[in-house]
């Protein structure tokens, strides 16, 4: 049943309560209706301005008619705009509430804008806070909200602008401070503008929240408008200043405000204080501080605690604690902060004692240690390796009301880690369960990096299982950790499996996981693969970095693939990424180890030019290269060079030196050095005194390498494998077979096994002074222990070969067959040798053409031995053939061959091809032996040249060749037994007149028998 319209009228006036009139809004008529309204909005505003006017039963009054269905958001606007009849703006604001609800729609935004003008107006500053709130919800563009504000401000005269600070603070308080600050720079070009207490709030919120743009913006747009900023305005923007890295601007704002007569508070004193603390400047804080004092401005305890945490940091903590004695003069109490700093201060310089009793006198003074202060005591305990004292705090922390929370306990399970205490570790993370304490990410993340370095990696794999079983996402540093702990332990299998893991879990791999994986997969000589992350890390938009370029170089480099190394570093240079010293070492080694050390020298003048610095391992490298290569005046240099750029050499750098020496046969040179390094306090290596053994060993000096490893154990350092094969293969080719099997002995005995190169030292030893019983035996040990090779073989077939037991030779050369040893051309080079010595060219034949059968390539020697042996045994034409299919090969005859080869003439008695010959070798720089020379002589003599057979003698004086009296007697005979007698003493006569031959008793009585033969001669054929 409807009640009648006027009814409610009376009920109202009867009861007398009407309210106080509102401020006065004037909107125009032309605004009322706005939005294309019902024909009778105004009748309708009125109605409801009637009922609201009965007080608290207007709800009930208009729910019980049909207003409710006949409302809209026009006909709210309505009576809004026709405020003036409506008493309260709550009682308004009420029914905008209710009317809302009622008709399911949002209200006009206008309706927004002119009911919080309205509250505002009224100072209902938290009502209108409230609708503008609801305003924003329903109408998101914050443009179109100050569109609305601005619209509904115009239309009346008076109406308090304060409706514009609330509204950017009621978007502050609903966290869109970004909205807030745009809201603000709208403004720009309006005639409105927030107040400065609006504007100070706004950049100070704008400023703890970071956003450093709209903070400067702001304070643009208040330069602009002419705000007039005050003392806070001032201390904010000091605050931003050093919140920006600009002291300096900071310092200058600080002056020009009092220039301004802005009179600083003693906040604004404190943020230039804290400022300048916080940027190292602490001496400039402590003026300012006697200038705040000056200016009667009391320091309080935020003052001291910015001096404090200032001084802490620079690690001067003695002074701050002064600080604090300061402020009980002054009767400031420290706070828990300054305490704090203190015990942090004294922390992080290791001074455990002193924050132990900054902790004491917190204590005595009746200020409680709070968790944040046990926790960094423990931090600073563990950090020491202190885990008692650790242990000890905890019971404190318990025992005191403070009970150990995640951090506490992830710091001790971290500590135990450090120290590789697996066992301390999980006992800690048991009483942390055992607590109620939950692990977090990081506890996990702790755990999971300490069973990785402590090679636990597969236990790591089984927490990282139950961090995901128990909700936690692992993130990208705990799988790179997984990664790298699976590669150092060589499961790189894993490790890529765990990036694949990483995918289907959608977390993201950054460049650190990439290089984790592809820095062990070039370790491991896996280059292919770690190119092909390096191309799927590029594909994903990872873009790789020096240390990713690193790994690639200095894989291809150990792997001595030095032009993928080259072409990685020219593609790192390409994308802007500078190469550091260790990226140079690794090109420059890899250059070096393939045998390039032109260069080598070049990226090492590159990286000189580059500004990058080279260490001692870079010139070491150098030096390396250069001593094994005999250059040693070279090496010598980069040696000097190093020592003037006040780097200091280490023991690699002077091993490399002497070894280099040992190597080039200058022992005492060698021993120079090694005494250097000593008296500069550079302890010799088992690597330096194997080098020096080495020098003495291969100079024959066996004393000198005996005295040398008898003091090596003087020294504290032990022989290893390399100085024993060194040792025993001196003794060996010095023909000292019982000491070098003494050794032997000593060194199994020692626990250092044999390896294949001291038994093939021993076996040539063996073989060289002829005991080819013990040779033979030491071999039947080989072979079982898979020491023997295709040397072992070659030295025993050799030494039986030697010794013309070609029949054993062959045999070996079967059993080394059989064993699967392969023969090499060495092998068949030494039958083939051995069988043309002993005139076996049928044979030397044999061999000859079975090699080639199994694809060996017969050499200079191979061709030479064969020439020989056919040349000794009369078949020329068979030498000469094989000399020129020797030529047809492309190989180039040696010395020895173009020697085998004029003896060969020369019994042919074909001495202009012979003379050929020798003109050609000589033009290639080579030199004929001494036996040689008296080969061609004996041709010349037997042919009657003497003239040019003496002019050869000439050439082989100018040459230094002085053959000895027995070729020369050899020489001599042999034409005497031909015939030739008046040639022989012709030459023997020269010879001794030269002084080329000495003049004793054999040379007379030669010269004796060469005239007593002539005369004989004479006087059996009278008629010549």
């Amino acid at each position: 049943m409807r009640l009648p319209r006027r009814r409610p009228l009376r009920v109202l006036h009867r009861r007398g309560s009407w309210r106080r009139p509102l401020p006065c809004l004037c909107f125009s008529s032309s605004t009322s209706m706005k939005g294309g309204g019902a024909p009778n909005g105004s009748d309708l505003a009125r109605e409801i301005s009637n009922l609201l006017r009965v007080g608290t039963n207007w709800k009930l009054l208009m729910v019980t008619s049909d207003l409710p269905r006949r409302l809209n958001p026009n006909a709210i606007s309505a009576v809004i705009e026709s405020q003036n009849q409506v008493l309260d703006p709550k009682l308004l604001l009420d029914f905008f509430y209710w009317s809302a609800s009622q008709i399911g729609a949002p209200p006009n935004i206008d309706s927004f804008s002119s009911l919080a003008i309205l509250l505002c107006n009224s100072g209902l500053f938290p009502l209108a806070n409230g609708l503008l709130e609801r305003m924003i919800k329903t109408h998101p563009s914050h443009s179109s909200v100050l569109d609305s504000i601005n619209h509904s401000f115009k239309q009346c005269e008076k109406s308090n602008p304060a409706v514009f600070d609330v509204l950017i603070d009621t978007y502050k308080k609903m966290g869109l401070l970004e909205n807030a600050a745009e809201v603000v720079l709208l403004m720009k070009g309006g005639a409105f503008k927030p107040g400065l207490r609006c504007c100070n709030a706004l950049l100070k919120d704008l400023l703890k929240a970071n956003q450093m743009d709209l903070f400067w913006k702001i304070h643009q747009f208040m330069i602009e408008k002419r705000i007039a900023r005050d003392v806070y305005t001032f201390t904010i923007l000091i605050g931003a200043y050093f919140k920006g890295g600009d002291a300096g601007s900071a310092k200058k704002v600080f002056r020009e405000m009092e220039s301004m007569g802005c009179v600083p508070n003693a906040v604004t004193f404190n943020t230039l204080i804290d400022g300048l603390c916080r940027s190292g400047a602490i001496e400039d804080a402590f003026k300012l501080k006697s200038e705040m004092v000056q200016k009667g401005l009391a320091a309080d305890v935020f003052t001291y605690g910015a001096l404090i945490n200032g001084l802490c940091k620079d690690r001067r903590s003695k002074e701050a604690k002064l600080l604090l004695n300061e402020m009980f003069g002054l009767r400031l109490n420290p706070g828990v902060i300054a305490y704090s700093t203190l015990i942090d201060g004294f922390m992080r310089e290791g001074n455990v004692d002193e924050a132990f009793k900054i902790r004491d006198e917190m204590v005595a003074s009746g200020i409680r240690p709070n968790i944040s202060i046990y926790n960094n005591l423990v931090h600073g305990v563990c950090k020491m390796c202190k885990m008692d004292k650790a242990l000890e705090l905890l019971k404190e922390m318990v025992r005191v009301g403070w009970k150990p929370d995640t951090m506490t306990y992830n710091l001790v399970i971290e500590a135990h880690f450090r120290e590789q205490d697996v066992k301390g570790a999980f006992h800690m993370l048991d009483e942390m369960r055992n607590q109620n304490v939950s692990p977090n990410l990081y506890t996990y993340s702790v755990i999971i990096n300490g069973l990785c370095r402590c090679g636990k990696t597969r236990q790591a794999t089984e927490f990282l299982e139950e961090m995901i079983v128990k909700g936690l996402e692992p993130n990208a540093v705990i799988y790179t950790t997984l990664i790298s702990g699976n590669c150092r332990e060589g499961r790189l299998e894993e490790a890529c499996g765990i990036l694949d893991k990483m995918k289907e879990l959608k977390v993201v791999p950054d460049v650190f996981c990439y290089n984790s994986l592809i820095t062990g997969l070039c370790k491991s000589g896996k280059m292919d693969e770690a190119r092909n992350y390096l191309a799927q890390m590029q594909e994903i938009g990872l873009l790789p970095n020096s240390f990713t370029y690193g790994a690639i170089i200095h894989g291809h480099s150990k792997g001595g693939d030095m032009d993928k190394a080259d072409m990685y570093f020219r593609e790192m240079l390409s994308h802007g990424l500078m190469p550091n010293d260790v990226i140079y070492t690794a090109l420059i080694d890899g250059h070096c180890k393939a045998d390039d050390v032109a260069e080598a020298f070049s990226t090492f003048n590159s990286m000189l030019e580059r500004g990058v610095l080279p260490d001692v391992q870079t010139y070491s490298i150098l030096i390396h290269s250069l001593s094994k290569r005999g250059k040693m005046q070279e090496a010598l240099k980069i040696f000097s060079e190093l020592e003037e750029k006040g780097l200091s050499p280490d023991s690699y750098t002077y091993t490399s030196i002497i070894s280099g020496f040992s190597k080039t046969g200058d022992s005492e040179k060698a021993l120079h050095f090694h005494d250097e390094m000593c008296e500069k306090g550079i302890e010799p290596t088992i690597f330096t005194y194997n080098a020096l053994i080495d020098g003495f060993c291969k100079s024959g000096d066996m004393e000198s390498s005996r005295r040398l490893f008898s003091s090596i154990l003087e020294k504290g350092l032990v022989p290893n494998g390399v100085t024993y094969t060194i040792m025993i293969d001196g003794h060996c080719k010095s023909g000292n077979i019982t000491e070098a099997f003494k050794l032997f002995e000593e060194m199994l005995s020692n626990g250092i096994h044999a390896d294949n190169f001291v038994y093939n030292a021993l076996l040539g030893g063996c073989c060289r002074v002829g005991d080819l019983n013990r040779a033979l035996d030491l071999l039947n040990e080989m072979v079982p222990g898979g020491f023997a090779t295709v040397l072992s073989f070659n030295t025993l077939i050799d030494g039986f070969c030697k010794l013309g037991k070609l029949q054993e030779a062959n045999q070996l050369l079967q059993v080394m067959m059989d064993k699967q040893i392969n023969p090499n051309n060495v092998t068949y080079t030494t039958l083939i040798d051995g069988h043309s010595k002993a005139g076996n060219m049928e044979e030397a034949c044999r061999f000859f053409t079975e090699m080639q059968e199994k694809n060996l390539s017969p050499n200079t020697v191979t061709y030479t031995s064969l020439i020989d042996g056919h040349s000794k045994k009369g078949y020329l034409v068979e030498a000469f053939a094989l000399f020129e299919e020797m030529l047809a090969k492309g190989i180039v005859p040696d010395e020895i061959a173009y020697q085998v080869m004029i003896h060969a003439h020369c019994k042919e008695e074909n001495l202009v091809k012979a003379f050929q010959l020798r003109d050609e070798m000589t033009g290639k720089g080579m030199q004929m032996s001494g036996v040689t020379y008296l080969t061609m002589i004996d041709g010349l003599c037997r042919k009657g040249d003497v003239s040019k057979a003496v002019k050869l003698l000439d050439d082989m004086e100018q040459q230094g060749i002085r053959p000895n009296d027995a070729q020369y007697r050899m020489l001599i005979d042999g034409l005497q037994r031909s015939g030739f007698i008046e040639e022989a003493c012709q030459i023997l006569e020269i010879t001794m007149k030269n002084g080329w031959v000495a003049g004793d008793t054999s040379s007379s009585s030669l010269l004796d028998g060469c005239q007593k033969l002539v005369v004989q001669e004479a006087i059996a054929c009278p008629n010549d």
